[in-house]
């Protein structure tokens, strides 16, 4: 592998519109598998693809002016970035037995980096549907969600669940996800969020923790169902386990652990009711299991910081703010504000400047709305 300083402009034979996603609540159920409510949005990465004719892969970010190459009969070796999230997919394709030859790829991006907003899966997506395209691999959509989910898990080396690239992929406009991550079944509940919107803060604090500390909460949680299991042999994930056995292990696990483990029984939970919320139309109350999320993340699941503390403490005496949680896999990136969306403008001057003089930081705000998953384009038509 090797750096690339630019690439030609071609006419592409394939192009993708792979997008972001948010989490409205649901965070760190995944990997358990209990419940989430993501969607994509409309911020995205827009792809290029066209074969070469050899075997030589290039990639090229026009966004950032960085680029890589590889061949493909030589074995991948694992960059430092970016380029990871591309090679794993490569490798995943090929350990499926499926043939791919060499190919220009030219990246454009709208996606904020480290919001919190998943350009990982994204890119993961985008790559493997424009390859599955461009080659006529047969992948179809799910098998590109798992593939692509197996990229980060095995490659990147991050223990992902499936949410992100789920919820990338099979996104619907104007709705939300109630995505059963054990079974994959979903019911897709209309985005009516009436007089309001949805505001992203970014905290621009980098996520220096959040790859070790990610796993290092998973691996607490898997050792929580080993214990568990002993005594429920038919226990297979937290999933699988109510408060009242939990309690039952309160003094045999770690506080740690033990608050862990709470934290995600109670997040499925709050996944429902939120559900249910929304389908009554009652914003308020959805908003008040946001704030609850958050809690929960902070104080039990601990992957919160003070900057994302900040922005949603600093929310909540504004009665034109209905609910405000980190967003994410934790340690920076971005909180997600259901808010009146009259009152955004002058909301993000006043916490801009709050923000500013409490951490010398500029605060980054974007607005968004739930969007389809991936896209085909062919001819300038989205398939």
């Amino acid at each position: 592998m090797k750096k690339l300083e630019r690439i030609e402009k071609f006419e592409p034979q394939v192009q993708i519109e792979s997008p972001g996603r948010i989490n409205l609540i649901g965070e760190h159920t995944d990997y358990n598998e209990g419940f989430a409510m993501p969607t994509a949005i409309d911020k995205k990465l827009r792809l290029e693809f066209r074969r070469n004719d050899s075997d030589t892969c290039r990639i090229y970010s026009e966004t950032f002016k960085i680029g890589f190459e590889f061949k493909l009969r030589e074995e991948l070796e694992r960059g430092t970035d970016w380029e990871n999230y591309i090679l794993g997919v490569v490798d995943q394709i090929q350990k499926a037995g499926k043939s791919i030859g060499g190919f220009d790829c030219s990246i454009h991006s709208n996606l904020p980096v480290g919001a919190g907003i998943s350009s990982s899966a994204a890119l993961e997506c985008g790559i493997a549907s424009g390859l599955n395209e461009l080659f006529s691999l047969g992948l179809n959509s799910l098998e590109i969600v798992k593939l692509s989910q197996q990229a980060e898990n095995d490659f990147v080396g991050s223990n992902c669940g499936i949410m992100d690239q789920y919820s990338s992929v099979f996104s619907k406009q104007d709705h939300l996800i109630l995505l059963d991550c054990r079974t994959l079944d979903v019911e897709f509940i209309p985005a009516n969020f009436k007089n309001c919107k949805l505001l992203l803060l970014n905290t621009n604090v980098a996520h220096n923790l959040a790859d070790s500390e990610y796993n290092s909460r998973r691996a607490d949680c898997e050792k929580a169902v080993l214990r568990i299991q002993k005594d429920y042999p038919k226990v297979n994930a937290l999933r699988d386990v109510d408060i009242d056995t939990l309690v039952q292990y309160k003094d045999r696990f770690s506080k740690t652990i033990y608050q862990r483990c709470l934290y995600v029984l109670e997040e499925n939970q709050r996944v429902l009711q939120a559900a249910n919320s929304l389908r009554k139309g009652n914003l308020q109350e959805f908003g008040s299991f946001m704030y609850q999320s958050h809690e929960g993340l902070q104080n039990k699941y601990e992957v919160s910081c003070k900057e994302l503390d900040f922005l949603v403490d600093y929310s909540r005496d504004k009665d034109f703010i209905y609910g405000s949680r980190m967003m994410g896999g934790g340690f920076g990136g971005c909180t997600l504000n259901l808010i009146e969306e009259d009152k955004i403008d002058n909301y993000v001057e006043e916490v801009s400047s709050a923000y500013r003089d409490k951490f010398n930081i500029k605060l980054d705000a974007f607005s968004v709305l739930p969007d389809a998953g991936t896209q085909i384009i062919i001819n300038d038509y989205r398939l």
